[in-house]
């Protein structure tokens, strides 16, 4: 499916807003209510939209411990890969997962109450037997920017979407 400016434009308003009316979305990006709608649904049943979340300040819940942990495994077999990232998707304190390139396999952040549940997740993979060779931890200590919304203007500027504030 080829998208245009408007499917963008759609797609940018939703990440600021993701609870936004289809009125109120139409209105935003000049379509009448229900072609607007229609585009909605064709962009989540193509998977362009995955869902909607409610961003949430953990920091007015408690005190928490965010660590980006680097991981290299043993092996770089198919399987092996595999076998990690199966166990891991079963560990929700792990809220993020990235293959990369350079010195090690993956990059993983998770969120945990402190320190000491840090240490013990850690120690719980190792016990899985999931193939890490060795970590290394790096606390953050604040997080000065964070955004969920991509930058689709800048990305894609030729379907002449307005920047982003």
């Amino acid at each position: 499916m080829r998208l245009d400016r408007i499917d963008l434009r759609i797609m940018c308003e939703l990440q600021k807003n993701g609870r936004l009316t289809n009125a109120e979305l139409a209105e935003l990006v000049n379509l009448t209510p229900s072609p607007c709608l229609q585009r909605v649904r064709r962009l989540q049943a193509e998977g362009y939209i995955t869902g909607y979340v409610a961003n949430i300040d953990i920091a007015k819940l408690g005190q928490t411990l965010t660590v980006f942990t680097e991981v290299t495994l043993k092996s770089h077999r198919p399987p092996d890969f595999g076998r990690f990232v199966a166990a891991i998707e079963k560990i929700h304190h792990i809220v993020e997962c990235n293959l990369i390139s350079g010195g090690y396999d993956y990059l993983m952040k998770s969120v945990t109450a402190g320190i000491d549940d840090y240490q013990a997740l850690m120690e719980r993979l190792l016990e899985m037997d999931i193939g890490i060779e060795k970590y290394f931890s790096y606390v953050v200590l604040k997080t000065p920017l964070r955004r969920s919304a991509l930058p689709l203007a800048t990305l894609f500027p030729h379907e002449g979407l307005p920047p982003s504030s």
